[in-house]
């Protein structure tokens, strides 16, 4: 019962993908079907046509060989250019499939509440996307429709080589289970040291940095000898594991050829003179030895393409459990900037309690009315919920009950390209984007011009430095050219660069020295006026003025 919800599941999102792929594509879709039938048919041909040349042409003297010398040749010739068109097609269709997963996913991620990354690792978030979605594609480039065509090969040759004696296609059905199970016997010893090889590989890779970044660690603790040690270690676990693999990998190749050579004696004995078991004519034999050598290959295959199966229904899985995951509440488009703002701007938080999934309670009915160009400052030890209660009122989280608003407005139902006209969110640390320094603070809305960037860089006092820039504010930012006080600078800039109403900063100088701090909060104190500001700094709140001072303690808040 459970493996049928399962696959019901599966089917939810991530199939319904792969199938309107192929409906999008149907002469493409036609054409792979095509070429399927080709690879199977020549496949099976080539030994038919061999068997016609021996027994019409070379046993009986005297005929001209050219036309099936050329008919044995085209036959081969097509073979390949079907199977040319087979690994193309299906590698068009995989990167298609993948291409439009992963397009279906990253419109999710932009949907998914903010609190599903406080229960789910980045690292996780990103395997889904890369391995997870790989796995999917190799469900056609090395998966399902390869399956499929040797599955064909292998009923086909059976078939050919039971026509040609049946006694013969009964040996030929005993012997192929035997190769299946030694064929999967092998891959599965051969991928399970191929992963462990790759884990011992990450560690051996990953102790070099290690000792790189915590050198001068290792020689003030005199640990050298062990971390030396310890590399040696690894070093000699991933080559035992590789040894495994290639023990594995000599091994099995030898192996399939005794058993096939064993096959075709066993075929030449019987088909003899002496013996005249089989009844088969030279041609037969010859071209019943040829299908017999062409089964092995797709029985082989077979084994990896189950495994690569079994892989890609579990990225299925992942990726179909990533795409149902809840969505953010729908945001009212109708709500603009002009229709929320008004002289009498108030935050209402009412009866608000809030927890992540499957958590406990980190706020319990907090209630808190905050009135126009007022400013407050919370207080609170560390994991109070302070950054919590700004990310509520931001709308980036929702909460469990109650409710969060602006001018009556519910913050949840704001749109995001509105909220950055209504606040100005200064955080503890600047994360920098790709692009110029005037795409740092415009974070590339084409709505900002470069004269708001500007008036923005000029008010914390940045303009003068970002002109002497190499091509100033088209410069390309990195971290290294900016110091810790003037990234402090910038996230302020991007903050107040839509001249928004309510302005809330997040312990902005928890990590600066004095000097750079009394600039900051120079800058902060022309930034607050005539704006309705929230802190959260107990330093601040002995600088800035402040109308009250609210405390977090115990999952609830208390005024001083």
């Amino acid at each position: 019962m459970n493996s049928k919800r399962k696959f019901i599941k599966i089917n939810s999102h991530v199939v319904n993908i792969i199938i309107n792929v192929f409906k999008k594509y149907k002469y493409l879709t036609f054409l792979l079907l095509f070429i399927i039938i080709g690879v199977i048919g020549f496949s099976l041909a080539t030994p038919q046509v061999l068997k016609y040349i021996i027994d019409d042409y070379l046993t009986v003297g005297g005929k001209n060989l050219l036309f099936p010398a050329l008919l044995y040749f085209s036959t081969i010739v097509l073979l390949g250019v079907f199977n040319f068109g087979k690994e193309g097609i299906i590698t068009i269709f995989g990167q298609k499939i993948i291409k439009k997963i992963k397009e279906e996913m990253m419109n999710k991620l932009t949907k998914i509440p903010i609190g599903y990354l406080s229960t789910n690792e980045s690292g996780s978030i990103v395997s889904r996307f890369s391995n997870d979605v790989e796995a999917v594609g190799s469900l056609f480039t090395s998966g399902i429709v390869s399956m499929v065509v040797d599955a064909f090969k292998i009923v086909g040759i059976v078939i050919s080589i039971w026509l040609f004696s049946y006694k013969l296609g009964i040996l030929v059905v005993l012997i192929i289970p035997v190769v299946y199970f030694l064929t999967k016997t092998f891959q599965q010893r051969m991928l399970k040291a191929q992963r462990l090889y790759r884990i011992l590989t990450a560690k051996v890779n990953n102790h070099i940095p290690e000792s790189i970044n915590n050198l001068q660690m290792i020689k003030s603790f005199a640990k050298e000898k062990y971390m030396e040690e310890k590399y040696v270690e690894y070093l000699d676990e991933s080559y035992e594991a590789m040894d495994k693999i290639n023990f594995y990998d000599s091994i099995f190749s030898p192996l399939i050829l005794i058993l096939r050579a064993v096959v075709v004696a066993i075929v030449v004995i019987l088909s003899s003179d002496k013996l005249s078991f089989l009844g088969l004519s030279i041609g037969s034999v010859a071209a019943a030895i040829e299908l017999i050598n062409n089964i092995f290959a797709p029985i082989e295959n077979l084994g990896m393409e189950l495994q690569n199966i079994q892989q890609s229904i579990a990225g299925i899985y992942r990726i179909d459990e990533f795409l149902n995951e809840e969505e953010e509440r729908e945001k009212n488009i109708n709500l603009t900037y002009e229709k929320i703002i008004n002289n009498n701007l108030r935050i209402e938080v009412k009866n608000v309690n809030f927890h992540y999934a499957s958590g406990e309670n980190i706020l319990e009915n907090v209630s808190l009315n905050i009135n126009h160009k007022e400013s407050i400052t919370f207080a609170g030890r560390t994991g109070s919920g302070k950054t919590t209660l700004f990310k509520l009122i931001l709308g980036l989280l929702e909460p469990s009950s109650g409710s969060i608003t602006i001018s009556n407005v519910n913050v949840s139902e704001i749109p995001n390209n509105e909220k950055r006209k209504i606040f100005g969110y200064v955080e503890q640390s600047f994360s920098f984007i790709k692009g110029s320094v005037a795409e740092q603070i415009s974070l590339k809305d084409e709505k900002i011009r470069n004269e708001e960037i500007e008036n923005a860089m000029k008010f914390v006092g940045l303009h003068d430095y970002i002109i002497t820039l190499e091509n100033g504010y088209d410069t390309f930012a990195s971290p290294n050219i900016f110091s810790q006080g003037q990234r402090q600078l910038l996230s302020i800039a991007r903050a107040i660069v839509t001249s928004p109403p309510i302005m809330l900063l997040d312990e902005i100088t928890a990590n600066l020295d004095s000097e750079t701090e009394e600039k900051i909060i120079s800058v902060l104190r022309n930034a607050s006026s005539e704006r309705t500001v929230l802190s959260i700094s107990h330093r601040l709140s002995s600088v800035l003025t402040c109308d009250r001072i609210v405390k977090l303690e115990n999952k609830s808040i208390y005024y001083n």
